[in-house]
């Protein structure tokens, strides 16, 4: 009996040393934001996964994770990244006692929680960086460079070639594995050429944003560095001069505002210029030659007509013939106006009158 019992306890220990970390370590934290691809030491992380101690969290070259802590700090894992949470030591409930991650490469963003600030660590291939109640972005190259910029707080980080302390927003240094080690100084785009990496502190350029408190932090004047912001500037050159070059054959369409010469006055045709009325054959009385026979007294009526003279008489005859001429010549004068035939049928009217006066005198003398 105590055989059997030797040998369960045996298989018991051996199931036990065979599990895998993630399922025999306690979760520490839990995923709140996942994008594109995050996996974890079991497979593909989502949204709410708890994450382990002893666990790699790995992002795609477009991934990010976000993850929140058990004592409220809070780890952005950015695109291209690789750590490992180191240890994780419990103090109680509320806080812990060690919190240490190991960033091999990539990029982050940190937040302190509500635990000490002597229990936080952050190890890089460059040095280690010491928190002080902070928030800080940080990148880690792949030659083991790495960066920090200061958020809020203040930090401390200390390589082979000694410490520098990082104690105004937005200061940054810059160190290498061999020692190699920048002063603080305020933080320009021109880092991300040192660097080597447009893609280094996307959070910072705005090429990635972060959900919540977490991305809300400011920039330090690093958006200006994003690549994406020197490509929206490329398309707006070429458009003008098409526009220009489109403008002047709208204004050659110009010579519709030449309007056709204007034949259009069909009132000089009228047919009032042939009036029948006007060519009365009154004027041709054969009759007139005959009756003036010696009747002219000078008694005034012959001079106020001034008709009862055969001479005048003639001469009254010639009149119409000259009127009619006239009427010919102005058919073929139309286009002179309508003014001129106006005062030309004026002066016809004053011959007809003259002419019915000549009559009325011619009866008037036979009377007598």
């Amino acid at each position: 009996m105590w055989g059997w019992r030797a040998v369960s306890v045996a298989m018991l220990c051996i199931a036990l040393s065979g599990a895998s970390p993630a399922l025999a370590a306690e979760p520490v934290g839990q995923a709140v934001v996942i994008k594109t691809q995050v996996t974890g030491q079991s497979g593909p992380i989502e949204v709410d996964t708890r994450v382990h101690r002893n666990e790699r969290i790995k992002t795609s070259q477009s991934g990010l994770g976000q993850f929140l802590f058990r004592d409220g700090t809070k780890l952005a894992v950015g695109w291209g990244s690789s750590v490992v949470i180191d240890k994780y030591v419990f103090d109680d409930s509320q806080s812990v006692k060690k919190l240490t991650i190991r960033a091999a490469k990539g990029t982050f963003r940190w937040v302190s929680g509500s635990s000490n600030s002597s229990a936080y660590q952050i190890l890089t291939p460059a040095g280690t960086i010491g928190v002080r109640g902070t928030a800080f972005d940080f990148y880690v190259g792949p030659d083991g460079t790495t960066a920090i910029v200061l958020l809020n707080g203040a930090a401390r980080f200390c390589g082979p070639g000694g410490c520098r302390q990082l104690q105004q927003r937005c200061d940054c240094v810059v160190a290498k594995p061999n020692g190699d080690m920048s002063a603080a100084g305020r933080v320009d785009p021109s880092i991300l050429e040192t660097l080597g990496n447009q893609r280094a502190l996307p959070f910072l350029t705005g090429n990635q944003r972060l959900a919540g408190g977490i991305g809300m932090l400011g920039g330090c004047n690093m958006a200006s560095a994003a690549p994406e912001r020197k490509d929206r500037n490329r398309p707006p050159p070429p458009a003008s001069p098409d526009l220009q070059k489109q403008d002047p054959p709208q204004k050659q369409a110009e010579p519709q505002k030449e309007r056709p010469n204007k034949p259009d006055k069909p009132h000089h045709d009228k047919p009032h210029h042939d009036r029948p009325h006007h060519d009365k054959p009154h004027h041709d009385r054969p009759d007139r030659p005959d009756k003036h026979d010696g009747h002219d007294k000078p008694d005034g009526h012959g001079r106020h007509d001034g008709h009862d003279r055969p001479g005048n008489h003639g001469q009254n005859h010639g009149n119409d013939r000259d009127h009619r001429g006239h009427d010919r010549d102005h058919d073929g004068d139309r286009d002179r106006g309508k003014d001129r035939d106006r005062n030309h049928d004026k002066d016809r009217d004053r011959d007809h009158d003259r002419d019915r006066n000549h009559d009325k005198g011619r009866g008037f003398n036979r009377n007598r």
